[in-house]
């Protein structure tokens, strides 16, 4: 059991922001230039305001920035060492912060009164199909159920190059997207508006230290590499991919949109977590074997608010129900020789248990909308609706800790006429 920590602040046993995470995102305030902050409970704390009044070893020059890549390139010796030193900051009774109330409003903003902005600079996106339930459920209804998994699908990961300029940070919306798509009935490709909008509910690493070309990460360095964790949504355009992905995978049903949670909660903060994945056989190549527990047991929940309705809950899941674990996505990413840099993304792909109401996607919810979802106003979805809002929250809780993401939600507009 971890040493139990209490803050000397007010925060509600619910946040998802406590004393044990300490996140690090990027915000503007009352319209000025986007920062570095951290949350606790409600509040934000300003890490500009804490380096300049030296009370966290680093220089306010590598966080008084638009994106934290520079600070993350600082390395965890740095990046780690200034989280605990906020954790002691706000939890120690002798802190040089407690009962100093000109200094704390200096320091803490309300978090409502923060406008998110993209955590990092994304210079390279990648996203995973790491889920065994996920590909058992989509290669059961596209292929022979007897022969689902693909015949490389449990020797590695499979991944494929995203597009980064699209990644939205929470809150945002974004138009329907168009494309050619093939109906079953149809002879020749038909050209309009995507009718089979999903959502894909993802988390995402960060990478917090860069390799040259040639090098490569093994799995048990592979932590060193990682900063932290985020949800994400990869939109997909079902009905654009089915007609456009063979043969070299997704494309424009993919690179449209997808969105981030805009607090990167670190590997340190996530530590405690871990668990066991599911058991991996055959036995995987020497390059991607690992020791000990390296899944993570984060309890995820996926909404859909309808425009001007109440929010509906779709799916609850959890990221230890991955096959892949992110330390082997890393390692085979990197095994040819491919360089990585500070700020890359990397998605974990849909994440879906075993239970229905854990499948990761509304194509595996409804499955391929033979099956559709009845919402609290009595419509019913197969697919996501014009001015729907899907929001995706996650959270890890044991022993008196609990360590959240806070949310990921974007709202879809009409398509472009």
């Amino acid at each position: 059991m971890a040493d139990q920590l209490k803050s000397w602040l007010e925060i509600d046993p619910a946040s998802d922001f406590s004393i044990y995470n300490i996140p690090f995102g990027i915000a503007a305030v009352n319209g000025a230039k986007p920062r570095a902050f951290s949350a606790l409970g409600h509040q934000a704390i300003d890490l500009v305001v804490l380096a300049d009044e030296k009370l966290i070893s680093v220089s306010s020059e590598f966080l008084n920035k638009e994106e934290l890549n520079d600070f993350i390139s600082l390395g965890k010796a740095v990046t780690s060492r200034v989280r605990k030193e906020i954790i002691s900051l706000f939890s120690d009774d002798n802190s040089p912060l407690k009962n100093k109330k000109e200094l704390l409003s200096k320091i803490l903003v309300p978090l409502s009164s923060l406008s998110m902005q993209m955590p990092v600079k994304v210079g390279d996106y990648t996203d995973f199909y790491s889920s065994i339930d996920h590909a058992t459920n989509v290669g059961t209804m596209f292929r022979d159920p007897a022969n689902a998994l693909l015949p490389n699908w449990k020797h590695l990961p499979v991944g494929y190059h995203g597009r980064a300029s699209s990644i939205c940070v929470s809150g945002h919306s974004f138009h329907r997207p168009k494309g050619q798509q093939k109906p079953a009935d149809a002879e020749l490709p038909v050209f309009g508006p995507s009718r089979l909008l999903d959502i894909e509910l993802e988390t995402a690493f960060i990478i917090g230290k860069e390799t040259r070309m040639g090098e490569s990460v093994s799995t048990e360095n592979a932590d060193d590499y990682i900063f932290g964790m985020l949800l994400f949504n990869d939109w997909s355009a079902r009905d654009i991919q089915t007609w456009e992905y063979v043969p070299l995978g997704p494309f424009l049903a993919k690179n449209f949109a997808s969105t981030v949670s805009p607090w990167i909660v670190t590997l340190e903060a996530l530590e405690p977590f871990r668990t066991k994945g599911y058991q991996q056989e055959p036995e995987v190549l020497p390059y991607l074997k690992y020791e000990g527990d390296r899944n993570l047991d984060i309890q995820l929940q996926v909404f859909l608010k309808p425009d001007q309705g109440e929010e509906n809950l779709l799916i609850t899941s959890n990221y230890k129900y991955m096959y892949w674990t992110m330390e082997q996505q890393l390692a085979h990413h990197t095994v040819n020789g491919c360089n990585i840099r500070v700020g890359d993304m990397m998605a974990s792909g849909t994440i879906s248990g075993p239970q229905p109401h854990e499948f990761g996607s509304l194509l595996e919810l409804t499955w391929r909308g033979t099956k559709p979802v009845k919402l609290s106003d009595g419509s019913e979805r197969k697919f996501v609706n014009d001015l729907d809002t899907i929001i995706i929250r996650g959270h890890c809780e044991k022993e008196g800790m609990r360590v959240g993401f806070g949310q990921c939600a974007a709202t879809l507009l009409p398509a472009i006429q």
